[in-house]
């Protein structure tokens, strides 16, 4: 299968044209509980766009990508997340918080995180698409491995691997229907997100116009106002009772108007994007992910120059730390040309480290051969969301994932702490494994802080499961620190696997 090298670079500059176009079309409404009237923008923008926090991340992954590899992951971005990412705000603000205090990914995202089912992770899928077309497999593991950042355990990290599939299987499928099928297969069938999406389309297919539509996911899906404040809530949806939900829960319900907005425009840019705007709660995002999905199935050539002029071609940052990406931000693309280009040299990386079978080259796009069940994720999705009780150490022929259980990371005086280590042999040799502890002065470990394990090969048994029980009689430290050490027998590999633990005694 090839995807022609032209027709690649103006779904990826279309993608990033839709995103800051539905950024900066939202942005004047965003978080009002209300049903909006537009058609157009409604400010004078002077040919540039408003500043876009939906793109900013995504500038600096690229940043990531470029400097650190493509085979990065939570823990590589997490690094340039407390370095670079400046808001406090909700679920950013938590996360940052929780790397600073010493908890790795997904426990940033988890712990303490009233905001792990908002809105902040699906809005930066579009990096990962667009380095993985036709290939939403590869797509979802980077925005899994994003998303737990700030968003751990939480409907947020469903959101984003549902909308980097769809966005990565846009590059080789057009219809929404499909695409829709295809990314419900990266997530669990009960969770949030899917039963908004299943939700949005039932309106559809069954003829509701769609402010009945929105009715129906605000009904089922929302989570509450804007820190609830009722003077973001409209008059008539106070009365039908929208003006109350759980704090933080909102992804769901902006999902179900991204794909009202996609459904009920039936293919035109400007009725997609207004669409999702007029149905308000998370406006920039809701419309800047709807332009990049268009911008991804149709290309720039279908976006209305109209909608281009306005806000021209440059980026804005907004949450971003200009001082220290380069010179004054010259380490990120100036426009969305720059960043096309840039996309494109990852992506050919990407190809070639996974051997992908689509191609990109200058012969014509043919997709011939291609099945829609090469782009399901039916057997990622049992496996993807495995360890999303703490964090995965990637050795050279072992994984360790390390779970807290729901007590999460923490520890408290004379309280026993449960930790699990999960440990597979990733390679074809089995292998005697040494295990021992290194502890804080006073701490203890069940049943022993030395051991011995037979680490099979995956293809010949099941991980290794191990439950330790840690118990201090004072915790004195906020956070408190530990190393389980494995070694194998006649070889010089080491493993240092790190555990973190708060002081829980006032939690």
């Amino acid at each position: 299968m090839n995807l022609n090298l032209n027709d690649y670079r103006k779904k990826v500059l279309g993608c990033w044209m839709g995103k800051n176009i539905g950024g900066t079309l939202g942005a004047p409404f965003e978080w009002r509980r209300q049903v909006n009237q537009v058609n157009f923008y409604v400010q004078d923008l002077g040919g540039e766009p408003l500043p876009n926090d939906d793109l900013d991340i995504q500038l600096l992954w690229l940043v990531a990508l470029e400097e650190r590899g493509i085979d990065i992951d939570a823990q590589v971005l997490s690094e340039y997340w407390v370095s670079y990412v400046t808001p406090h705000w909700s679920e950013y603000g938590t996360a940052k918080i929780n790397m600073r205090a010493g908890l790795p990914a997904p426990l940033c995202g988890t712990f303490g995180n009233d905001y792990k089912d908002s809105c902040g992770a699906f809005i930066r899928s579009e990096i990962w698409a667009c380095i993985a077309p036709g290939a939403p497999q590869i797509a979802a593991r980077y925005a899994y491995e994003d998303a737990i950042l700030d968003h751990g355990n939480g409907e947020g990290t469903y959101a984003e691997v549902f909308i980097a599939a769809l966005e990565s299987a846009a590059f080789v499928e057009s219809d929404i229907y499909k695409l829709i099928d295809i990314a419900l297969t990266y997530i669990p069938r009960d969770c949030g997100v899917a039963g908004a999406v299943k939700c949005a389309i039932n309106a559809y297919r069954s003829g509701k116009p769609w402010l009945e539509a929105r009715d129906a996911v605000l009904a089922g899906y929302r989570g509450s106002t804007f820190f609830g404040f009722p003077a973001h809530t409209s008059l008539e949806d106070t009365q039908k009772g929208y003006a109350e939900g759980k704090r933080g829960w909102d992804v769901p319900s902006n999902i179900g108007m991204l794909l009202i907005g996609l459904l009920y425009g039936e293919g035109d840019f400007a009725r997609s994007l207004t669409t999702a705007v007029n149905c308000g709660e998370d406006t920039d995002c809701t419309a800047a992910t709807a332009g990049s999905i268009f911008g991804i199935i149709h290309g720039i050539d279908a976006i209305p120059e109209q909608w281009i002029t306005p806000i021209g071609r440059t980026i804005k940052t907004a949450c971003l730390n200009l001082g220290e990406l380069g010179y004054f931000g010259n380490q990120l693309p100036r426009d969305v040309d720059v960043l096309t280009e840039r996309t494109m040299n990852i992506a050919s990386q990407v190809s070639l480290r996974h051997n992908l079978p689509l191609a990109i080259s200058d012969r014509p796009t043919d997709l011939t051969g291609l099945h829609a069940v090469m782009l399901h994720g039916d057997q990622l999705c049992k496996t993807l969301y495995a360890n999303m009780n703490g964090p995965v150490f990637r050795f050279l022929d072992f994984e360790v994932s390390v779970d807290y259980g729901a007590q999460g990371p923490v520890i408290r005086d004379n309280l026993p702490a449960t930790v699990r280590l999960h440990i597979r042999n990733t390679y074809k040799i089995q292998a005697n494994l040494g295990l021992h502890w290194y502890l804080p002065d006073g701490w203890k470990v069940s049943p022993s802080a030395d051991g011995a394990l037979l680490a099979l090969p995956s293809h010949m048994g099941e991980p290794l499961e191990v439950t330790f029980t840690l118990e201090a009689p004072a915790i004195r430290a906020p956070m408190n620190r530990a190393v389980v050490e494995l070694t194998i027998a006649g070889r010089p590999t080491v493993m240092l696997v790190p555990l973190t633990l708060l002081n829980g005694n006032l939690l």
